[in-house]
């Protein structure tokens, strides 16, 4: 490599988005989000979109055989990490009520588990597991492939029949401590005068008889449920019911010590679901875990990025570099100059937060490789020899973050903000600061309607609270054309005065 521009074109920073990035379990960053699941003192992961929800199961289960906090569990995927959510089926159907969808999951989750620990354990059953394996066949639930979408549409095959047992050999019934009993029933000859036997067995039964074979067997489950925002996705009729539902299932199976339910939910969505009470809420709560992403991670994670990056490191002479060594090299001291201007880093980092401060690892990995196509065309204006430093030329941070806003606009505020889109669009073209005096006047509604209608707009941080005043953070200005200001009288200073305490 002999210019800036070559070098440019060999760095290669993954894929912001867990799902499509092969090289991910290379520069994984362990957080103290993922290091509190291993350790088994959080069940359900709340995060909002880009933080690594996905990355961390992702990692968890690529890993987990190798942890030793972890030996004796089987850490297994109960959704698609590709492609459309198995769940999305739902949303073929009428709504059900919150028992109904209850027994819907409670009946996916032992088809499900239950197929996968036979076809495990096939050939060598423990003393519980045959009678699993006939009482899966007369559900109509068992599957000799134990996919999740395979076992989801057999769940949805039962809906309205939910755990009817049906068959012309077995009979089964329930035991004094709640465990299902099959024996033998009279065959008859002709065909033609057989009986059909028709049964309803207790949830709870199949799935303490479940935890019995797990238990035989001295190893425990976590079942990973991961995408179910996508789900639902403009169904919000459907979506609340159904994921309060998961959330019934949740409690009720900490009765059983074998079989967990792990979680990964978006932030904004539990909110959504638990609004309005929810019975037990503290005992969820107790184990639900945020994912908050320091900023010294996040520049662990953009480095370790760099660092897969032999040639280019090598170019630049940054081969047992630190990560602020590296980052000096790469970035200039300043995106915007003047004595009161922050330094780079910390530019970056009020620039890829929302309005509730969440700085997800993927627009700081977006921003960075939309500055580096924008520093790559300048290269091909005119390209700078190696030696040139820094690498990232200030109005190409600058560049990639206008494109960072626009993509953060379309695919994420508006891809979900779902009635409110039309609410967020009265923002478009306008200044960057309000009072609940100006919201009022551009949403054409009262004071105290406005402070109804402003509420959702915070709380999935398109606004920030700042004392008196909203906020749209400089994440989303570009995306939504907005110039920076005050929209209301007695302005403290002019709207043009650099804002350097962004």
């Amino acid at each position: 490599m002999e210019t800036i521009r070559e070098a440019l074109q060999s760095l290669n920073l993954g894929k912001s988005v867990a799902e499509f990035d092969e090289a991910l379990e290379r520069y994984f960053v362990e957080t103290e989000a993922f290091r509190q699941l291993v350790n088994d003192q959080c069940d359900i992961i709340a995060g909002d979109k880009g933080t690594g929800k996905t990355a961390i199961f992702r990692i968890l289960q690529k890993r987990y055989t190798n942890i030793f906090e972890l030996k004796k569990i089987e850490v297994i995927a109960a959704f698609n990490p590709s492609g459309s959510p198995i769940f999305e089926q739902l949303t073929t159907r009428e709504v059900l009520t919150e028992p109904e969808y209850n027994h819907l999951w409670k009946a996916y989750l032992v088809s499900f588990a239950g197929n996968w620990l036979l076809n495990v354990y096939n050939g060598e059953f423990t003393s519980s597991m045959p009678i699993l394996d006939k009482l899966l066949r007369g559900l109509e639930l068992r599957t000799e492939v134990d996919a999740p979408r395979n076992s989801f549409a057999r769940a949805m095959d039962k809906i309205g029949a939910m755990f009817h047992w049906r068959s012309v050999e077995m009979e089964c019934s329930v035991s004094e401590h709640g465990l299902p009993i099959v024996k033998p029933k009279l065959e008859f000859s002709d065909v033609n005068e057989t009986k059909v036997a028709v049964s309803t067995i207790p949830a709870d039964a199949i799935l303490r008889l479940l935890n019995n074979c797990l238990d035989e067997a001295d190893i425990t489950i976590w079942i990973a449920l991961d995408r179910l925002d996508e789900a639902f996705s403009g169904h919000a009729g459907m979506e609340v019911p159904a994921l309060r539902a998961l959330l019934r299932t949740y409690l009720d199976l900490t009765e059983f010590n074998r079989i967990r339910l792990k979680l990964f939910v978006r932030r904004d969505l539990f909110s959504r679901i638990t609004a309005g009470g929810f019975v037990n809420l503290t005992h969820i709560n107790a184990r639900k875990l945020e994912i908050i992403w320091r900023e010294a991670d996040l520049m662990n994670l953009l480095c370790r990025r760099v660092r897969e990056n032999s040639g280019f490191c090598e170019a630049l002479n940054i081969v047992g570099a630190n990560d602020q060594e590296m980052f000096q090299v790469i970035f200039p001291k300043q995106v915007d100059s003047g004595k009161r201007q922050p330094e780079t880093w910390t530019w970056m980092m009020r620039r890829i937060r929302d309005g509730n401060d969440v700085k997800p690892p993927r627009n700081l990995i977006d921003l960075v490789q939309l500055s580096q196509d924008a520093q790559v065309k300048r290269e091909n204006i005119q390209s700078r020899r190696l030696a040139a430093r820094p690498v990232f030329e200030p109005d190409s941070i600058r560049e990639g973050l206008s494109q960072l806003s626009k993509r953060r606009v379309d695919d994420t505020i508006f891809a979900e903000a779902g009635l409110v889109v039309k609410t967020i669009e009265k923002f478009r073209g306008g200044k960057t600061e309000h009072n609940i005096d100006s919201i009022a006047s551009l949403f054409g509604v009262s004071v105290d309607q406005a402070k109804a209608d402003v509420k959702p707009l915070v709380a999935m941080g398109f606004l920030e609270v700042i004392k008196e005043s909203f906020k749209v953070p400089s994440l989303y200005r570009e995306g939504m054309k907005m110039s920076q200001g005050k929209a209301f009288e007695n302005l403290s200073r002019t709207d043009t005065e650099d804002e350097d305490e962004e």
